[in-house]
């Protein structure tokens, strides 16, 4: 074979290939999350599945899996919308294998991020997981002797497009051209991939064998936007008032990062609500609070798709050499790709997909990337932070993965790096309700991110603590102020037990409130008046599924006590149908079990 790509209509004869080539030791780079050529994997997979004699390593990241449901009200209510937004998503066989324990022994699977939460509790995937920083996952892959790349790409004109995965791929691919790595190239072509242009682009001859054929193609994998709360929107708002004009903007994918995008887009095009909710919160706030004249640029690992809403609303619009935007990835709604995919060319030609040693670190070209990076915001959202400043963002105390530190040390350090940047991390204030509520911001844990000598600002729901080079005494107060007032006696007792803060130290009056119920009555009003809608970005929940979110989510709540529990039932007593029953088959309930869910699901309902 003399001519590249070689196209082929059968995963499976591309296995076959790919097995002369390079022999049956198969050291495999999948994508991190969207980007993986799901029907290639899968024929490997099977190859070697079948055959003892064939070792295959797969090295990944964010194996993106369909959502699972945990009871039956669960079932009813995702089972719809799992078929609707991922009815013809392929799923990876080494997953499925990877959760039901049944992986052969003669195959590996590394990945250096989970999709938060998913791996818990499977001690195989938690045992092979590798601990990496984002910038650092293609030199350990290349260690590995990586010696082929299974990559989903877009396809246009005879040229292609690695679209939202340019991440790792493009950094490998420079290491080959630098003679530190040799490997094939595999790539499967999806029509519903936005075709993106600049380094992205590629021309057929960069790949070994291209799969293209109707037979595999297949939706995208598409997580809906999750509805915003009065918390979330309480971060946003503080977050957005530290943003300067002028600067560089990263976010996260969550509530968080949508929060904060809606909050600089309320800010740039109603200043005086902006204004008045962030005084609604907090009387005294200063910063950055004026509409948006020169914009900002965005640098992000994962383009989000509330930077097109950024980019929209004129908040992103300060062009570095032609580009609004660099990023690494991307991830997200249905919307969010067709929106990319009928952006006129010239303006999805300003949002740049590149490596991610170009996004997430400033060593290549560091002169440049200075001077183009001015005041600098990193904006990531992170599980607990401690009264000393450390951040626990990936991981649990015993040892578990819940997801991992991916590029979230990265920014850290470009924040401590250029002279003007921050590193801010979000986090709500609490989780659970009720009696089972806890602090996400604790004493001390058994795990760290972020080491609290790298603490910079940390913003919850109650307000935002600048932490950087202030003293430990400093930063507890600090910390104490952000708080939730139910756990501030407690947290400060244990400060003062350790001699880390004076004995006779008070927690100022004014933030001695710090409740949900003061968020929401500050909020509440905005809400009504039309702003800070839970879903800003649009929605792939229907009307009726947008009514069942909030009700199925306080059920959730109530069950950890039969006391709320009993409330519910209550509140749903007597007459009452609705669309949202008959959308979880309880209009016509069917037994006692059914009956019961019906009177609580009525009650929550009814709030």
């Amino acid at each position: 074979m003399t001519e590249r790509p070689h196209i082929l209509a059968d995963a499976n004869a591309i296995a076959d290939a790919v097995i002369a080539k390079v022999g049956r030791k198969i050291v495999l780079g999948l994508p991190l999350g969207l980007g993986k050529a799901s029907h290639i994997a899968n024929a490997l997979y099977a190859r070697a599945a079948s055959d003892p004699s064939i070792s295959l390593t797969i090295f990944t990241a964010l194996t993106l899996e369909k959502p699972h449901y945990k009871n039956v009200l669960e079932r009813r209510f995702l089972k719809p919308v799992i078929e609707r937004l991922f009815g013809d998503w392929p799923q990876l066989d080494y997953a499925k294998a990877l959760r039901a324990g049944t992986l052969p022994q003669n195959i590996e699977v590394n990945e250096f991020f989970f999709l938060a939460g998913q791996w818990l509790r499977v001690p195989h995937a938690q045992q092979s997981y590798i601990s990496a920083n984002y910038t650092h996952a293609s030199r350990y892959l290349i260690e590995r002797g990586v010696n082929v790349i299974a990559q989903l790409v877009a396809k246009r004109d005879g040229r292609y497009s690695l679209s939202g995965n340019t991440d790792i791929t493009l950094d490998l691919f420079r290491a080959r051209a630098e003679g530190k790595a040799d490997f094939l190239v595999t790539g499967q072509v999806n029509g519903e991939l936005p075709f993106m242009t600049g380094e992205a682009e590629l021309p057929g001859e960069a790949f070994d064998f291209l799969l293209d054929s109707p037979s595999t193609e297949f939706s995208l994998f598409a997580p809906p936007h999750e509805p915003i709360g009065y918390s979330e929107y309480a971060i946003g708002l503080h977050t957005a008032g530290l943003v300067p004009d002028g600067g560089t903007l990263q976010i996260g994918i969550g509530k968080d990062g949508d929060a904060v995008a809606e909050a600089l887009i309320l800010r740039h095009r109603d200043n005086a609500t902006f204004r008045k909710a962030l005084a609604a919160l907090s009387p005294d706030a200063e910063g950055h609070l004026a509409p948006f004249e020169t914009g900002l640029h965005g640098l992000s690992e994962m383009l989000v798709s509330a930077f097109l809403q950024l980019i929209d609303a004129g908040v992103v619009k300060r062009e570095v050499e032609g580009a609004l935007l660099n990023a690494g990835f991307f991830l997200g709604p249905k919307s969010f790709y067709r929106a990319l995919r009928d952006m006129p060319e010239d303006l999805r030609g300003k949002i740049r997909m590149r490596p991610i040693s170009f996004t997430n670190q400033l060593y290549g070209g560091e002169d440049i990337k200075r001077v183009q990076r001015p005041c600098a915001r990193f904006i990531n959202s992170t599980m607990m932070v401690t009264l000393l400043g450390a951040a626990v963002s990936d991981g649990l105390e015993d040892g578990r993965v819940v997801s991992g530190v991916g590029g979230q040390y990265d920014f850290f350090a470009q924040a401590f790096a250029l002279p003007d940047a921050r590193a801010v991390l979000t986090l709500n204030a609490t989780r659970g309700a009720g009696k089972r509520a806890t602090s996400n911001i604790r004493w001390s844990y058994g795990y760290e991110t972020i080491p609290r000598h790298l603490r910079d600002v940390v913003v919850s729901e109650y307000g935002v603590a600048d932490l950087r080079g202030r003293t430990d005494a400093e930063v507890i107060a600090r910390m104490l102020n952000i708080s939730d007032s139910r756990f501030q006696a407690e947290l400060l007792g244990r400060a003062k037990e350790t001699g880390k803060i004076g004995k006779t130290y008070e927690i100022p009056s004014r933030f001695r409130e710090n409740t949900p119920d003061r968020i929401e009555r500050a909020l509440r009003p905005f809400r009504e008046a039309g702003h800070m809608p839970a879903f800003p970005f649009g929605s792939d929940f229907d009307a009726t599924e947008q009514r069942l979110l909030p009700a199925l989510e306080r059920l959730e709540t109530a069950s950890q006590s039969p006391f709320a529990l009993l409330r519910l039932a209550l509140n749903g007593l007597g007459r009452g149908e609705d669309a949202a029953l008959a959308r979880m088959q309880l209009d016509s309930p069917r037994g006692f079990s059914d009956r019961f869910y019906r009177v609580l699901l009525r009650g929550a309902l009814r709030g």
